[in-house]
């Protein structure tokens, strides 16, 4: 591999944190929440969303809780401005929803954003970025760092000449790649943007600050976003956000780190889609919290209906092993698996009926199994499917659960050496009816 020709994190940008307090941190509380399949997302997808699916999937986050949602660039493509005109003229939008609108600092497109807003009861968000890594500005806008200080600051300015009277509207600026941009230059962008508009605590500034392209280890962003909390002027009337990718597979872990770092706000995707490998995903973030007590405050009560919504506006398919939404994620083939799961099962049923409790409300401590299937609308049919991997715990399960016929110890050793000799002879899974016919049998 010609390695040689990458430069690790530390020779690409400075990190002026020596001394953290993220690592000895918990995490408590759900952060804001604000999924953007409906822009960044739709910008990743080969058929981007039509009308019909764009408004599915916002019912769809709508339903799920979700107050805050990206749905869409405006200035991008007709569609977009027209969603956001549907949303100004009908009642799609619960009014406790706030509606995020996406620009780059371009007066023609701030000019069309705008415009597109006009009437919307809603609470309204104008997300302004740029971005602003040396790589970026030297190739691709051709500016150096003052001169693109005045860029964004001139779009700061066109944003607050045409919405800064309208009550209902909030600002939020994006130093796109952020964590490839010298943190000093980063400080003074953001520290500008909030005293040009002038931030308060009625009237916060979010300042996003994308891992657009991620090149470190999570902790590295931790580190990024510290020095940021820490240094940003009128850190009070700021709500810290981030948006990480995932390039190098560790989006959730990126934004679980930054959340220790003092960051409020999280942007992503449901299912993490997005450019290249994609945004960081929400569900696994919310599910995270939800497997160590913390109240996530979205609802995945029914995450297949979810996942089929998701699946049918992206056209893209869930990966099996997707955490938590996976089709597989919660069977086990394996016989060691089987049979601490089985046991656990077991125990669950015997402690709930012991406390005279539901077993949906009883303490969750079942081996190989993160969370309970049924908090996220799963039954128990699937957790255990048997192959030539199985053994006597997992077969003896199917007929429990399908039929209530319970076997001796000796009776299971005999009857999954069939069950072996079948699974081996066909290569495939066999199914209760297939166990039962082979218990007859012998």
């Amino acid at each position: 591999m010609p390695s040689h020709r990458y430069r690790d994190v530390f020779s690409r940008v400075d990190v002026p944190l020596h001394e953290r307090s993220w690592p000895s941190r918990r995490l408590s509380t759900a952060p804001l929440w604000v999924p953007v399949d409906l822009r960044d997302g739709n910008q990743a997808l080969a058929e981007p969303m039509d009308p019909a699916r764009k408004r599915r999937f916002f019912e769809l986050l709508v339903a799920m809780g979700y107050k805050e949602i990206e749905v869409g660039c405006p200035s991008a493509s007709q569609t977009d401005y027209d969603f956001v005109r549907l949303v100004a003229d009908s009642d799609i939008a619960p009014d406790d929803v706030t509606i995020v609108v996406f620009t780059p600092a371009r007066r023609d497109l701030i000019e069309r954003t705008v415009a597109s807003i006009r009437g919307i009861r809603n609470p309204v968000v104008i997300h302004l970025y740029t971005a602003t890594a040396p790589i970026w500005r030297e190739v691709v806008l051709g500016r150096d760092r003052d001169d693109l200080r005045e860029l964004i600051l001139a779009g700061g300015r066109e944003v607050l000449r045409l919405a800064g009277d309208l009550p209902n509207v909030r600002f939020e600026f994006s130093p796109e790649v952020f964590n490839q941009t010298e943190p000093d230059f980063a400080l003074e962008i953001c520290d500008a943007m909030t005293e040009l508009w002038d931030a308060s605590t009625d009237r916060p500034v979010i300042l996003n600050l994308p891992a657009t392209v991620e090149i470190a280890t999570p902790n590295v962003y931790a580190d990024q976003i510290e020095y940021m909390h820490r240094h940003l002027a009128r850190r009070e009337a700021v709500i810290l956000s981030v948006h990480p990718h995932n390039d190098r597979g560790t989006g959730v872990a990126c934004a679980e780190l930054a959340l220790l770092a003092g960051a409020q706000r999280v942007e992503g995707c449901v299912f993490g889609n997005g450019e290249r490998t994609g945004n960081v995903d929400l569900a696994t973030l919310a599910l995270n919290l939800h497997a160590q007590g913390v109240d996530p405050m979205i609802d995945f009560t029914d995450i297949d209906e979810i996942r089929r919504t998701v699946e049918h506006c992206n056209r893209i398919e869930i990966q099996p092993r997707h955490p938590y939404a996976g089709s597989l994620v919660h069977t086990a083939f394996s016989g060691t698996h089987q049979d601490a799961i089985r046991k656990g099962l077991a125990e669950h049923r015997d402690r709930a009926a012991a406390e005279g409790r539901p077993e949906s409300e009883i303490a969750w401590r079942v081996p190989y199994l993160p969370i309970d299937p049924a908090d996220i609308g799963r039954g128990y049919e699937e957790v255990i499917r048997v192959n030539s991997q199985s053994g006597k715990g997992g077969i003896a399960h199917l007929l429990e659960s399908a039929y209530g016929i319970t076997l001796t110890r000796e009776e299971q050793i005999a009857l999954a050496q069939r069950v072996q000799q079948h699974t081996d002879a066909t290569g495939r899974e066999v199914t209760a009816e297939e166990v039962r016919r082979l218990l007859l049998a012998g």
